[in-house]
């Protein structure tokens, strides 16, 4: 079986909803792919939080890369931890006024203009494992259309070759023409680089066209259930 990078236990997190994120039990481990329903956008900042250590929960356990997040001694050791996550998530800014390019470099270095040859190789093979088309590296960021600036944060996302991707509602970045699109990028990156993926979307088709596993988290109990069975079958007409 391989190692277990992700693991929450009887988590609770109060955060100003109408009731606390829950979450009872839930595993990820090492090379697999979940996508998690039922958790809207506030919870799943909560969430993301709670996994990369930026917030401990209120009670219960969050459990990341073999340890628990409370034993993170210092801010040297929680900035090294957050290294090794990967945050696809609207809250991820993008420097509009730069290049799609030394966007992508800038995670590499500071050197931007112009960029290093060896920064722009990294640059070119990130930009090609996320489909961002060679024309839209040289624009400004704010001038890409949604699905550029998605494969734009992907990219940025993957810089640092990072052990677990997390995906925030990555689906509400984009107008419901592009979703498809997104889909299949991320599925994509996560086949080409062997990735760990936890995605967290309110879009069951969505779920299903990124992630082997799909489950749903009862907002109310906690629950993490396997969606599937009979129902799915029914939605599915």
């Amino acid at each position: 079986m391989p190692p277990v990078l992700l693991r929450l236990r009887d988590v609770e997190k109060a955060y100003g909803g109408l009731r606390p994120l829950r979450v009872r039990e839930l595993t990820l481990h090492e090379g697999e792919t979940l996508a998690l329903t039922g958790v809207d956008g506030p919870a799943a900042e909560v969430l993301v939080d709670l996994i990369t250590g930026s917030a401990l929960p209120d009670r219960g356990e969050v459990e990341v890369f073999g340890a628990p997040t409370s034993s993170v001694p210092d801010g040297g050791a929680w900035l090294a931890l957050l290294d090794r996550f990967g945050m696809l998530s609207p809250r991820a800014v993008l420097l509009e006024a730069m290049t799609a390019a030394q966007n992508l470099a800038l995670p590499f270095s500071l050197e931007l203009n112009p960029i290093p040859p060896s920064i722009l190789a990294e640059v070119t093979a990130l930009a090609n494992d996320v489909g961002l088309a060679e024309p839209d590296l040289v624009r400004m960021a704010a001038t890409l259309d949604p699905l550029a600036q998605l494969r734009l944060r992907l990219g940025r996302a993957l810089a640092l070759k990072p052990t677990l991707l997390l995906a925030e509602h990555p689906n509400a970045l984009v107008p419901a023409e592009s979703v498809t699109g997104v889909a299949e990028a991320l599925s994509r990156v996560v086949e080409v680089r062997a990735l760990t993926l936890l995605v967290l979307t309110a879009d069951e088709g969505f779920a299903r066209a990124t992630a082997k596993q799909v489950r749903r988290l009862d907002p109310a109990t906690g629950d993490v259930r396997e969606v599937g069975g009979w129902s799915s079958w029914f939605r599915r007409g």
